[in-house]
């Protein structure tokens, strides 16, 4: 591939489904890192949150020739991503969840800032903390939403393709979803 030029999402796809392996490689260098930030929002299990962006990956490799250039590239394979979170998320709830007092010593883990951060550094990460922890206890169809305008930074448009609802259903689940965070959030000020 020529390192010069800078291929388009839509034209690597191309070029992958002709037969170019570093288009895929390419395409995977440049949204690895998006799919798993996506994911792991959505899941909040960064192994389980791995393997689906492991298998949103193969699944890109051995489905290529699914992907029409009808729609943005990135939303084909966001609404990959998605769905397969959606699925672990189903799973996950008809699993049976440990008991804290089933649980060993050695399961409980303990986060004990170093002398070293300051109190800035330990504030900014217990709000990002419980921003995290507000955003996890939304809705399934409020979260999704959330994470990839807010978060993945993705037009509106293009959430209403990933979630296959209209433009206005997005919007008015975007608005919904940051009224019920502002409202968690705001002993947090």
């Amino acid at each position: 591939m020529d390192k010069k030029f800078i291929y388009t999402d839509e034209e690597l796809i191309g070029r992958f489904q002709n037969g170019d392996e570093q288009a895929y490689i390419e395409l995977v260098n440049r949204y690895r890192d998006r799919l798993m930030s996506f994911v792991y929002r959505f899941v909040n299990d960064e192994v389980v949150a791995e393997d689906i962006v492991q298998d949103t990956l193969v699944k890109l490799y051995t489905h290529k020739d699914y992907y029409r250039n009808i729609a943005k590239f990135s939303t084909w394979l966001y609404t990959i991503a998605g769905n397969l979170a959606k699925t672990e998320l189903r799973k996950k709830k008809r699993r049976k969840v440990t008991n804290l007092s089933e649980m060993g010593r050695d399961d409980w883990e303990y986060d004990i800032p170093s002398d070293e951060d300051t109190a800035k550094t330990v504030h900014g990460q217990f709000v990002g903390e419980q921003i995290h922890k507000a955003i996890q206890s939304l809705p399934d169809h409020f979260r999704e939403v959330i994470i990839l305008r807010d978060i993945q930074e993705l037009s509106y448009e293009e959430v209403s393709s990933i979630v296959e609802v209209p433009l206005g259903t997005v919007k008015s689940r975007i608005n919904r979803a940051r009224l019920q965070l502002q409202e968690m959030l705001k002993e947090l000020r």
